[in-house]
Protein backbone atom coordinates (compact mmCIF):
# COMPACT_ATOMS: atom_id res chain seq x y z
CA UNK A 1 0.00 0.00 0.00
CA UNK A 2 2.79 2.31 0.77
CA UNK A 3 4.17 2.17 -2.50
CA UNK A 4 0.95 2.18 -3.93
CA UNK A 5 0.90 6.18 -2.21
CA UNK A 6 3.90 6.98 -2.96
CA UNK A 7 3.51 6.42 -7.18
CA UNK A 8 0.20 8.04 -6.13
CA UNK A 9 1.87 11.10 -4.75
CA UNK A 10 4.31 11.34 -7.62
CA UNK A 11 1.35 10.80 -9.82
CA UNK A 12 -0.30 13.90 -8.15
CA UNK A 13 2.90 16.03 -7.98
CA UNK A 14 3.93 15.27 -11.50
CA UNK A 15 0.36 16.41 -12.85
CA UNK A 16 0.06 19.76 -11.11
CA UNK A 17 3.97 20.56 -12.37
CA UNK A 18 2.57 19.79 -15.57
CA UNK A 19 -0.37 21.79 -15.46
CA UNK A 20 1.79 24.61 -14.55
CA UNK A 21 4.56 24.42 -16.61
CA UNK A 22 1.64 24.64 -19.67
CA UNK A 23 0.49 27.72 -17.97
CA UNK A 24 -2.97 26.03 -17.05
CA UNK A 25 -4.56 27.14 -13.22
CA UNK A 26 -5.77 23.94 -11.65
CA UNK A 27 -9.08 25.75 -10.74
CA UNK A 28 -9.69 26.18 -14.75
CA UNK A 29 -9.31 22.84 -15.22
CA UNK A 30 -12.71 22.47 -12.69
CA UNK A 31 -14.74 24.83 -14.68
CA UNK A 32 -14.62 23.53 -18.00
CA UNK A 33 -17.97 22.98 -20.10
CA UNK A 34 -17.57 18.90 -19.04
CA UNK A 35 -17.26 20.28 -15.34
CA UNK A 36 -20.79 21.49 -15.68
CA UNK A 37 -22.57 19.21 -18.11
CA UNK A 38 -21.22 15.54 -16.55
CA UNK A 39 -22.74 16.33 -13.08
CA UNK A 40 -25.96 17.52 -14.46
CA UNK A 41 -26.50 14.65 -16.43
CA UNK A 42 -25.54 12.25 -13.79
CA UNK A 43 -28.47 13.63 -11.72
CA UNK A 44 -30.73 13.49 -14.73
CA UNK A 45 -29.80 9.77 -15.53
CA UNK A 46 -30.62 9.15 -12.03
CA UNK A 47 -34.16 9.48 -12.71
CA UNK A 48 -34.04 8.86 -16.43
CA UNK A 49 -34.00 12.06 -17.87
CA UNK A 50 -32.13 12.64 -21.34
CA UNK A 51 -28.76 14.73 -21.38
CA UNK A 52 -28.03 18.17 -21.99
CA UNK A 53 -25.44 19.54 -24.42
CA UNK A 54 -23.47 22.85 -23.89
CA UNK A 55 -25.23 25.42 -26.39
CA UNK A 56 -22.75 28.65 -26.98
CA UNK A 57 -25.87 30.47 -27.28
CA UNK A 58 -26.86 29.58 -24.26
CA UNK A 59 -23.60 29.95 -22.66
CA UNK A 60 -23.52 33.87 -24.12
CA UNK A 61 -26.20 35.06 -22.17
CA UNK A 62 -24.52 33.17 -19.11
CA UNK A 63 -21.14 34.86 -19.65
CA UNK A 64 -23.03 38.28 -19.89
CA UNK A 65 -25.23 38.39 -17.06
CA UNK A 66 -22.21 36.54 -15.05
CA UNK A 67 -20.13 40.01 -15.94
CA UNK A 68 -22.97 41.93 -14.53
CA UNK A 69 -23.30 40.39 -11.33
CA UNK A 70 -19.16 40.59 -11.13
CA UNK A 71 -19.38 43.83 -10.08
CA UNK A 72 -21.75 43.03 -6.88
CA UNK A 73 -21.78 39.34 -6.33
CA UNK A 74 -25.83 39.70 -5.79
CA UNK A 75 -27.95 36.45 -5.70
CA UNK A 76 -30.47 38.17 -7.92
CA UNK A 77 -31.68 36.52 -11.18
CA UNK A 78 -31.38 37.84 -14.41
CA UNK A 79 -35.27 38.08 -15.22
CA UNK A 80 -34.67 36.53 -18.71
CA UNK A 81 -35.40 34.21 -21.38
CA UNK A 82 -33.73 31.12 -19.88
CA UNK A 83 -33.98 28.86 -16.90
CA UNK A 84 -31.20 29.84 -14.56
CA UNK A 85 -29.49 28.66 -11.16
CA UNK A 86 -27.10 31.02 -9.75
CA UNK A 87 -24.39 30.50 -6.87
CA UNK A 88 -22.05 32.52 -4.64
CA UNK A 89 -19.48 31.51 -2.61
CA UNK A 90 -17.54 33.60 0.15
CA UNK A 91 -13.48 34.55 -0.97
CA UNK A 92 -11.11 32.09 0.22
CA UNK A 93 -11.80 29.16 -1.78
CA UNK A 94 -11.54 28.41 -5.30
CA UNK A 95 -15.31 27.65 -5.46
CA UNK A 96 -15.71 25.68 -8.81
CA UNK A 97 -18.15 24.01 -11.25
CA UNK A 98 -18.63 20.97 -8.96
CA UNK A 99 -19.00 23.15 -5.64
CA UNK A 100 -22.09 24.74 -7.31
CA UNK A 101 -23.71 21.93 -9.21
CA UNK A 102 -23.58 19.98 -6.40
CA UNK A 103 -25.19 22.69 -4.07
CA UNK A 104 -28.08 22.63 -6.28
CA UNK A 105 -28.74 19.19 -6.37
CA UNK A 106 -28.32 18.43 -3.29
CA UNK A 107 -31.21 19.58 -2.96
CA UNK A 108 -33.00 16.15 -4.11
CA UNK A 109 -33.47 14.91 -0.57
CA UNK A 110 -36.19 17.55 0.02
CA UNK A 111 -37.72 17.10 -3.62
CA UNK A 112 -41.01 14.74 -3.15
CA UNK A 113 -41.94 13.66 -6.58
CA UNK A 114 -45.43 12.03 -5.20
CA UNK A 115 -47.01 15.25 -4.35
CA UNK A 116 -44.44 17.67 -6.64
CA UNK A 117 -43.42 19.81 -3.36
CA UNK A 118 -40.18 20.82 -1.15
CA UNK A 119 -40.03 19.68 2.08
CA UNK A 120 -41.52 22.59 4.16
CA UNK A 121 -38.74 24.97 5.25
CA UNK A 122 -36.66 23.75 2.17
CA UNK A 123 -36.14 25.12 -1.02
CA UNK A 124 -35.73 22.04 -4.09
CA UNK A 125 -36.36 24.49 -7.45
CA UNK A 126 -32.51 24.19 -8.40
CA UNK A 127 -32.60 20.59 -8.42
CA UNK A 128 -35.71 20.69 -10.26
CA UNK A 129 -34.30 22.57 -13.06
CA UNK A 130 -31.32 20.58 -13.14
CA UNK A 131 -33.60 17.24 -14.00
CA UNK A 132 -36.50 19.56 -15.80
CA UNK A 133 -36.80 17.25 -18.76
CA UNK A 134 -37.47 19.74 -21.43
CA UNK A 135 -34.25 21.80 -20.31
CA UNK A 136 -32.05 20.24 -22.81
CA UNK A 137 -29.40 22.54 -23.27
CA UNK A 138 -27.28 24.50 -20.65
CA UNK A 139 -24.42 27.13 -20.50
CA UNK A 140 -22.61 28.17 -17.52
CA UNK A 141 -20.25 30.69 -16.32
CA UNK A 142 -17.68 31.37 -13.90
CA UNK A 143 -16.37 34.98 -12.18
CA UNK A 144 -14.37 36.21 -9.31
CA UNK A 145 -16.49 39.19 -8.30
CA UNK A 146 -14.39 42.43 -7.81
CA UNK A 147 -12.90 43.21 -4.74
CA UNK A 148 -12.58 39.66 -3.89
CA UNK A 149 -15.84 39.40 -2.95
CA UNK A 150 -16.36 36.03 -3.95
CA UNK A 151 -17.26 33.77 -6.89
CA UNK A 152 -20.44 34.36 -8.80
CA UNK A 153 -21.39 30.94 -10.84
CA UNK A 154 -24.65 31.08 -13.50
CA UNK A 155 -26.22 28.12 -15.23
CA UNK A 156 -28.73 28.86 -17.71
CA UNK A 157 -31.40 26.61 -19.11
CA UNK A 158 -33.21 26.18 -22.15
CA UNK A 159 -36.28 25.83 -22.66
CA UNK A 160 -36.43 26.97 -18.88
CA UNK A 161 -38.34 24.47 -16.48
CA UNK A 162 -39.50 25.06 -13.06
CA UNK A 163 -43.52 25.59 -14.30
CA UNK A 164 -45.74 25.53 -11.70
CA UNK A 165 -48.22 22.80 -11.56
CA UNK A 166 -45.96 20.71 -13.53
CA UNK A 167 -43.37 17.85 -12.56
CA UNK A 168 -39.82 18.01 -13.82
CA UNK A 169 -39.65 14.47 -14.93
Amino acid sequence: MECYSSKLAWSLVLAFAMASAAGIAPCAAQNAPSDFVSPHNASRAAVGVGPVTWDATVVAYAQNYSNVRKADCKLQHSGGPYGENIFWGSSGYAWSASDAVTSWTSEKQYYNYATNTCSAGHICGHYTQVVWRSSTAIGCARVVCDNNAGVFIVCTYSPPGNYGGQKPY
